[in-house]
């Protein structure tokens, strides 16, 4: 059998263009070698979002459709959503049992994330805990790999040193899961920062051509160059950014040497951008409009997902209560 990958995202909001550079084309890539196992991971957004659940459904809902329009295919992977397996909360609560507080304080995303959203109150134990459910998300399929950014190591650090703790309190049940780093773990938003729904600063995978034009257009860059005239450094640009990851290699040395000698303004070099990120999601943007129309089709792939997922987590589980004997 090949060896098995795990990976899930938060229906938290619109899937953006740092989801699909960062993970999606990833996820699509590792179809062709890897045993796949991708969920919505509906549960987890609760931890940011427990106030205002109403949307929760739409954006999972939006999700799957994005993932299969961009080429995650469920005939060649399980793809289904978390809350439909219930072992994912049976073996967070086990866990929780055996994780030392101190392991969970000191998670480095924890206190960022608590500066970053100040507009919601993130000292609940949901908050504190959710790398506990990450790791049960994980530990329950017994992945080889996760493909994770570099700024996900920390959790899955986390889910090793719990995979050890339970084998060393009980007895041998989890491997430990290697990482398998994405290739652009972090992309650019509008406004310089990285692109995140909490910044507000997304180009979305449903956004309509003209939308996205508009918002590169408002796109910050190099901030020392303030006239057409005067001669910019694409090091520091964030537009420049998008064109190492999309443009082909001639476009990306031509623009990189006409803004050093301000012979391309900033306006072209944004068209030169949305011309590539057009063309890039286009064909995505098709199977989206024939996906939204068949609810019954994405109804019939959590179904399945769901079956094929409580498959493997019924396993496992077994394994975990015969080395807890309980």
């Amino acid at each position: 059998m090949s060896n098995r990958v795990l990976s899930g995202m938060q229906p938290s909001g619109h899937l953006h263009l740092g989801n699909l550079l960062g993970a999606l084309d990833n996820w699509k890539a590792l179809q062709d070698q890897y045993q796949c196992f991708f969920f919505v991971a509906d549960w987890h957004a609760l931890s940011t979002n427990y106030a205002d659940t109403s949307r929760i459904k739409e954006y999972t809902q939006s999700l799957l459709i994005d993932w299969l329009a961009t080429g995650i295919d469920p005939t060649r992977s399980t793809v289904f959503v978390q809350s439909s397996v219930p072992d994912h909360a049976i073996l967070h609560l086990l866990l929780s049992m055996i994780v030392p507080v101190p392991w969970l304080e000191r998670n480095p995303t924890y206190k960022e994330k608590q500066e970053e959203i100040t507009e919601k109150d993130l000292t609940t134990y949901g908050f504190l805990g959710y790398p506990v459910l990450q790791a049960a998300d994980i530990l329950l399929y017994k992945p080889d790999f996760v493909p994770v950014g570099k700024d996900q190591l920390p959790h899955l650090e986390l889910t090793r040193e719990l995979a050890r703790r339970f084998n060393n309190l009980y007895q041998p049940v989890f491997p430990e899961p290697k990482e398998h780093l994405t290739r652009f773990p972090k992309v650019t938003g509008t406004d310089g920062r990285k692109m995140s729904k909490s910044y507000h600063n997304t180009i979305n995978l449903s956004d309509s051509e003209p939308e996205i034009r508009q918002k590169l257009k408002t796109m910050v860059t190099d901030p020392a160059r303030v006239r057409r005239t005067d001669k910019g450094n694409p090091d520091v640009c964030p537009v420049y950014d998008f064109h190492k990851i999309l443009s082909p290699r001639a476009v990306q040395e031509q623009v990189n040497q006409d803004c050093r000698a301000a012979a391309i303004g900033c306006i072209d070099c944004k068209k030169l951008v949305a011309d590539v990120m057009v063309e890039r999601l286009a064909p995505s943007w098709e199977v989206r409009t024939e996906l939204t129309a068949k609810p019954d089709y994405l109804d019939n792939i959590i179904q399945e997902g769901r079956d094929k997922a409580s498959t493997i987590a019924h396993e496992t589980m077994q394994d975990v209560k015969e080395a807890m004997k309980i």
